[in-house]
């Protein structure tokens, strides 16, 4: 999520803010699954959701420009880079309840398939879904990430905001979930995720771990190895982006180091060296070609951040 037009701030200032966690003039590219991007003015690593409100708090006092990055899975970060400060949420607190419903109560920044994987060794079942999910908690609350017939409005009870006007505690219902998106991701609210907690169901480490298998498996089979991205669009009402791609005859091809992988079309790979540019141009190319030839115009899935 980003903020107002940044009003830049003298470097001193933010260095005597935020000590050795700012670093300035840092690379994106290494912070994305897609290993792909430009420089950032700063980089802000938190550790625990009480960094991230207060770092929040100053930036919105001082009208900074900034971007909150966790898994770096479903973004595609410009050449350009971002003028302003990015932070790198990791706060991954967790905290497992133990009633007869249990639940887990997670800050933003944990990564939500090794979330599956914690639950499936207690035992406790509900998010094996999440185990092809590679972004952070946060991250699935904000954009109702989702895999294999599951996503976050099913298994939300509820999650901790901040809002410029200070913490709140929002129920399921009131991110209006809706496929791949939210009041967040559609801007009707600025907010950012501080916490999540999710509904889980008793089962055994056994049953839970041999579905998360499953789910790897299946995943491995249809997903490309190595640095890529994608879902890249989302899947229209009734059909698949990936079949439309492929089916517009533009499964495997290439610009520059970028490729609609062979594997999957609705996931497309860095062969190394790639640019945001290659990128867009491929996806240009695919939003074109499928709505000339299948009729359908492609939306995008991932988030395009920075300068384009």
């Amino acid at each position: 999520m980003v903020t107002m037009t940044a009003t830049r701030l003298p470097v001193d200032i933010l260095r005597n803010r935020f000590g050795a966690a700012l670093r300035e003039q840092v690379k994106l590219a290494p912070y994305t699954s897609a290993r792909i991007g430009g420089m950032a003015d700063a980089v802000l690593t938190i550790q625990t959701v009480e960094e991230l409100s207060n770092a929040l708090q100053f930036f919105w006092e001082h009208h900074l420009n900034y971007y909150i990055l966790g898994g770096g899975s479903n973004i595609l970060v410009s050449d350009k880079g971002f003028r302003g400060i990015v932070l790198l949420n990791r706060a991954r607190s967790v905290q497992f309840s133990s009633d007869r419903e249990p639940r887990v109560l997670a800050e933003s920044g944990v990564v939500f398939s090794n979330l599956a994987n914690r639950c499936a060794a207690k035992g406790l079942a509900g998010i094996e879904w999440a185990t092809a999910v590679p972004g952070t908690i946060g991250g699935a609350v904000y954009g109702n990430a989702g895999a294999f017939d599951g996503d976050i409005s099913g298994s939300l009870i509820r999650a901790e905001i901040l809002t410029q006007s200070g913490l709140e505690t929002w129920p399921v219902k009131k991110f209006d979930y809706g496929y791949r998106t939210s009041i967040l991701k559609r801007g009707e609210i600025k907010a950012v995720v501080l916490s999540a907690e999710l509904a889980l169901a008793l089962s055994d480490r056994t049953t839970v771990s041999k579905k998360l298998e499953q789910f790897g498996r299946e995943r491995k089979a249809s997903q490309p190895p190595g640095a890529s991205m994608g879902s890249m669009f989302k899947n229209p009402p009734g059909d698949f982006a990936g079949r439309l791609i492929e089916s517009a005859g533009l499964k495997g091809t290439r610009v520059g180091n970028a490729q609609i992988s062979n594997r999957h079309a609705n996931f497309f790979v860095n062969h190394g060296q790639t640019s945001a540019s290659d990128v867009r141009a491929l996806i240009d190319l695919a939003v074109r070609t499928v709505r000339e030839k299948c009729g359908v115009t492609l939306e995008l899935e991932i988030e395009l951040v920075g300068e384009w």
